[in-house]
């Protein structure tokens, strides 16, 4: 394993990080699901200016992995909004994990989501959550190797498909 180069990400970020979310959600979810339903996300709610945006919003965290000066993967951090079943526990999702699909199992998911418990934990938050398609259960077998949990569930809507996210956390 080469040698993993994370930061946080500024405004001048955000045109990669737009191109990048674009092309590593579509590599890991277009085969799954139709191109109607790709396209109405992707044009409503995954779009270009929109993911340009939330990397500027003040509840939004983003941090950047490069390999040799290549990005290769990323996290968006969110401090808004949290499941009802955490209550009034200091929590933060990790709203989005990405790595270049070529690249997986080469250490750069685990080294963003260390990245990730380590800014939850300066930030003295208790508790780490994510939403996960039910369906991937290579990524929920990752999170389960990090001490995340399932803890819930909610409807996650891929353009008119109705799909289920299971929620997971971790107490720091």
């Amino acid at each position: 394993m080469s040698f993993i180069n994370i930061r946080v990400a500024n405004a001048a970020d955000a045109p990669i990080i737009a191109d990048f979310s674009y092309r590593t959600f579509c590599d890991a979810f277009s085969s799954f699901n139709t191109k109607e339903n790709m396209d109405k996300f992707i044009r409503n709610d995954f779009n270009r200016e929109k993911l340009i945006a939330q990397v500027s919003e003040p509840e939004n965290i983003f941090l950047l992995a490069f390999q040799h000066d290549e990005l290769t993967g990323y996290v968006r951090l969110l401090e808004s909004h949290k499941p009802t079943e955490l209550g009034e526990t200091d929590a933060i999702e990790i709203s989005r994990i990405y790595v270049e699909n070529k690249i997986t199992s080469k250490g750069i998911g685990g080294a963003l989501m260390q990245k990730c418990i380590d800014v939850a934990c300066e930030k003295n938050k208790k508790i780490i959550w994510l939403g996960v398609w039910e369906h991937n259960a290579r990524a929920i077998a990752f999170y389960e190797r990090f001490g995340f949990e399932i803890f819930s569930d909610h409807i996650f809507m891929l353009g008119d498909d109705a799909q289920t996210d299971v929620l997971m956390k971790k107490n720091l």
